[in-house]
C-alpha cells in the first residue's frame, strides 16, 4: 500500500493525507500483535505452554494474513481514488471489512488468554 500511495502522489495533486492515511491503515495490525504478546507476558508451565503457543501462532498467523490483504485492498483503493477522488470511501470499504476480522481475532485471542490462567489454577488445584 505504501508503495501505491508513492506512486499515486506522483500523479495527483492534493489529498496526500488520506493516500498516507490508507496506506498505514494495515500497521494496526502490528499494534493488535503487541498487545496481545504482552497479554501473554507470564509465568509459563508445562500445563500453559501448549495454549499459550497456539493463542500465539494463530493470532499471530491471522493478523499476518489479515494485514497482507487490507495491504492489498489498500493498495487498490488508492489506485482507484487516484482516478475517482470521490470514491475514496467506497474504495476503502473492503479494508474496514479486513480490519474488523483483525479486530475479531485480536478480541478472540484477549478472551482466550484472558481465560487461561483459571484453566490452569483449576488444572493444578490451587484455584
Amino acid at each position: 500500500a505504501g508503495q501505491a500511495a508513492c506512486g499515486a502522489m506522483l500523479d495527483v495533486e492534493s489529498g496526500y493525507g488520506r493516500l498516507v492515511g490508507l496506506s498505514a491503515l494495515p500497521s494496526s495490525q502490528t499494534i493488535y500483535g503487541i498487545v496481545v504478546m504482552l497479554s501473554l507476558n507470564r509465568e509459563v508451565s508445562v500445563t500453559s505452554a501448549p495454549g499459550l503457543f497456539a493463542i500465539g501462532v494463530l493470532c499471530g498467523a491471522a493478523l499476518f494474513f489479515s494485514a497482507s490483504y487490507q495491504g492489498k485492498c489498500c493498495a487498490s483503493a488508492i489506485h482507484a481514488t487516484k482516478s475517482k477522488p470521490e470514491i475514496f470511501g467506497l474504495s476503502a470499504a473492503p479494508a474496514a471489512i479486513v480490519e474488523g476480522f483483525a479486530v475479531f481475532a485480536f478480541i478472540f485471542a484477549l478472551i482466550i488468554a484472558g481465560g487461561l490462567p483459571a484453566a490452569v489454577a483449576a488444572a493444578t488445584g490451587a484455584g
